[in-house]
């Protein structure tokens, strides 16, 4: 799912997407199936107004798709919970070089806790 979230930049707020939930059952996973999803998906947004897409995931399986560090091009984590590595954005046509900021995620990610590691021994 492409859920809408918010980039705050400098110069007003940018509607962007954030890629999650993705999921595929266990019996169905090493199908290809997550991975058509998402080509799919960005293909999609790639054809309308979103400039970028983010999400927070492992930079070994989404790199193959082009995501990159989002800190490494300027923008801030929604959370400090989130790990550096964990956070990544891919560019799409309609980005513009001052749309850097801070993600915002939507209010559903903050309702189901569904933002970054919490320590649970804490």
């Amino acid at each position: 799912m492409f859920t809408r979230s918010l980039l705050d930049a400098p110069r007003r707020l940018v509607d962007v997407r954030v890629l999650s939930p993705l999921g595929v059952l266990p019996e169905r996973q090493r199908q290809g199936i997550g991975s058509a999803l998402v080509r799919a998906g960005l293909a999609t947004l790639t054809e309308g107004e979103s400039p970028l897409v983010f999400l927070q995931g492992d930079p070994g399986y989404y790199s193959r798709f082009g995501f990159t560090s989002g800190a490494e091009l300027g923008f801030r984590k929604p959370s400090l919970r989130i790990p550096d590595a964990a956070f990544q954005v891919i560019r799409l046509p309609a980005y513009e070089p001052w749309m850097t900021g801070t993600l915002v995620y939507s209010e559903p990610f903050w309702r189901h806790d569904a933002v970054g590691l919490r320590d649970l021994d804490a």
